[in-house]
């Protein structure tokens, strides 16, 4: 659990990262731990991959409410399958963070997975630990278990595993995912060189039922008596197919400072010139199993038997960097230069009667680029830039800028602007199966992404707007077959967000509003999400050993056509035959003893009074109620 503070100066290059500056209240008795000398609670930091400085953070507030659920994160542009571990449609769309360069895909089987900028680093005076433990649905739970330990002032471990198993209400619907993450950073007592890297390893595993069938989906709409004790009864699509996603990433990044001088007034670093280097080795494998094939379902296939289709990906990168940072420029600047290497395909062709002639897409590139980070007192600018020459699949280019003005917690304006052009995912171009209508090879244009936005955030409520152009959009079409949009497509978001206090009560909006001006046949968003929650929070007990938060959260999606779920491709697809937008209400209990959360939560009470017209993609309908528990729990020793 983090809240912004400072950023520090580390020997990694970086700044102080851009738009995350938010600040919460923490009294200083938060962290209840003896500690020598002049150690504070804000000597327990959390360092993120762009060197944004967060602290352990034992407060109980509303936005800890909404990131309680097994992504850890706010999921307002979500929405969720019935079972925790499975995959998530999309409800809105962000564009702000694209990646330099195509991955695997197989996207749906992703919203769990860790990337680089998701492994933290850390600086703390004792070892810390944080226990997350949250039930599942039927039989099952989620655990995200965290040690960190400084050895010395310079050298911190850390180790974190989060593992979730959890049955499903429904036949066929188990998942079951592991992360495992070893992060570790060290520097020279005089800070003359330094190192941080990472070793994560995860796996993803999902039972796919393919949905309810025709006669079980009429008697889940109707209420049929006979199903809605026991969603386990009700018919389904696929009995024997699962898929799963396995990756392993080393990282690390380590630079070697050869100038640098000190400012005799303030006595602090004001230059230094810094030669660095970083290293990527990234594999990932798709897998989807079926006992038999199901051709009502996939269409033909070439085997009676069983399918095993396995897709694999292997990315190496190596960045040369030359880092210079001086108060005459205004700045850090970041000179850099990659080199590419990847492997994408089969071991051998899947399927010999659909005409496919590759088996594997491999390559090389190399990339130059550069980064800019400065400040005038107030006035922040970031930037960065990186072009791969060539007209290989790794080619393209990439600028994001974005400047903001900020008053302490009073005022903080930001404005922003990326443009990138690069290939569509791997799974666009080549995939093979051993269903015949699974297979193809294409020679898809760069996706053109042109996006500008800004960020108004203040004491008098939060707004944000972005406008986004997409030209050769790819998707996946309603034969699940990739297609590119011949026109543009056109997307604006805006979100406004407020909370009102009255004494122990308040109430949090937030209103999201979207609209696609053109391109609206392939790219379905709804065009209204609100979430309002109303909660009472207070002291109890003499003492007031007990802070409590009772409320309740009122959600709601106006009406589209949501994408389709494909569990073969792990991928969504087009739709145009099933509408989706209902309200869901949710009940909470949530209290904080000393430095442990504890959440109790009664998901979709409303599913009493609605008709049963809830679903998170055609033929899947969301989550009964269900109440769940959970704890949050941090040790300091």
């Amino acid at each position: 659990m983090l809240a912004q503070i400072r950023s520090i100066d580390s020997n990694f290059g970086r700044t102080n990262g851009g738009l995350n500056q938010n600040l919460d209240s923490l009294p200083e008795n938060e962290i209840n731990v003896k500690l020598s000398g002049k150690t504070k609670y804000t000597d327990y930091k959390i360092i993120s991959h762009k060197n944004d400085t967060t602290i352990v953070d034992t407060t109980l507030t509303i936005q800890k409410e909404y990131k309680f659920n097994f992504l850890r994160k706010d999921n307002f542009e979500l929405l969720a399958f019935h079972n925790q571990g499975q995959t998530f449609n999309n409800l809105a769309y962000d564009f702000t963070n694209i990646s330099q360069f195509p991955d695997i895909g197989f996207k749906a089987k992703l919203f769990n997975y860790f990337d680089i900028e998701d492994v933290n680093y850390y600086q703390v005076p004792t070892p810390t630990t944080e226990i997350m433990y949250r039930t599942g649905l039927e039989q099952g739970q989620v655990v995200d278990a965290l040690f960190t330990t400084n050895f010395s002032k310079r050298f911190n471990l850390a180790i974190a595993y989060k593992g979730l198993r959890s049955l499903g209400a429904y036949r066929r619907s188990l998942a079951s995912t592991g992360n495992f993450r070893v992060s570790f950073k060290y520097e020279t007592p005089k800070g003359q060189y330094a190192i941080r890297g990472h070793a994560v390893n995860q796996d993803f595993f999902n039972q796919e039922n393919g949905g309810l069938t025709a006669t079980s989906l009429e008697a889940f709409v109707n209420d049929d008596p006979n199903f809605s004790g026991n969603r386990g009864r009700m018919d389904i699509n696929l009995n024997d197919a699962e898929n799963t996603f396995d990756a392993k990433r080393l990282y690390f990044e380590h630079t070697f400072k050869l100038l640098s001088s000190k400012d005799s007034l303030q006595e602090r670093e004001f230059s230094n010139l810094k030669l660095g280097h970083s290293f990527i080795r990234d594999s990932k494998f798709y897998r989807f199993n079926q006992g038999t094939a199901t051709t009502d379902i996939f269409g033909d296939a070439n085997s009676s038997g069983s399918i095993n289709n396995k897709t694999s990906y292997l990315l190496y990168n190596n960045q040369l960097f030359i880092d210079f940072n001086s108060k005459y420029v205004l700045g850090r600047f970041r000179v850099k230069s990659d080199l590419s290497t990847y492997s994408y395909g089969y071991e051998n062709l899947q399927n010999n009667t659909v005409g496919i002639t590759k088996n594997k897409l491999k390559g090389d590139a190399v990339s130059f680029g550069a980064d800019w980070n400065g400040r005038i007192g107030n006035f922040y600018v970031n930037a960065s830039g990186s072009i791969t020459p060539g007209i290989g699949r790794l080619s393209g280019n990439r600028l994001f800028g974005e400047a903001f003005y900020k008053k302490d917690s009073v005022l903080t304006i930001k404005g922003r602007v990326g443009i990138s052009n690069k290939s569509p995912n791997f799974n666009f171009l080549l995939h093979q199966s051993t269903y015949n209508d699974y297979n193809w090879e294409n020679n898809f244009a760069q996706i053109g992404t042109h996006t500008l936005g800004g960020v108004i955030e203040s004491k008098w409520g939060n707004i944000s707007v972005d406008i986004t152009n997409i030209n050769n959009y790819t998707y996946f079409n309603e034969n699940s077959k990739p297609v590119q949009f011949s026109g543009d497509v056109n997307y604006l978001k805006a979100k406004v967000s407020k909370e009102f206090i009255l004494g122990k009560f308040a109430l949090d909006n937030t209103l999201m509003y979207q609209k696609v001006a053109s391109g609206n046949s392939v790219f379905r968003v709804p065009e209204f999400v609100t979430r309002n929650t109303l909660y009472y929070t207070d002291e109890w007990f003499k003492g007031k050993p007990l802070l409590v938060q009772i409320g309740a959260t009122f959600k709601y999606f106006s009406k589209y056509n949501a994408n389709a779920y494909n569990p073969l491709l792990a991928e969504f697809t087009l739709q145009n035959d099933t509408e989706i937008g209902y309200p869901t209400v949710d009940l909470f209990f949530n209290a904080r003893v000393r430095r442990t959360r504890i959440y109790f939560k009664a998901d979709n009470i409303s599913s009493f009074a609605l008709d049963k017209n809830y679903f998170s993609a055609p033929n899947y309908p969301y989550r009964d109620f269900v109440i769940r528990f959970g704890v949050v729990w941090n040790w300091f020793i």
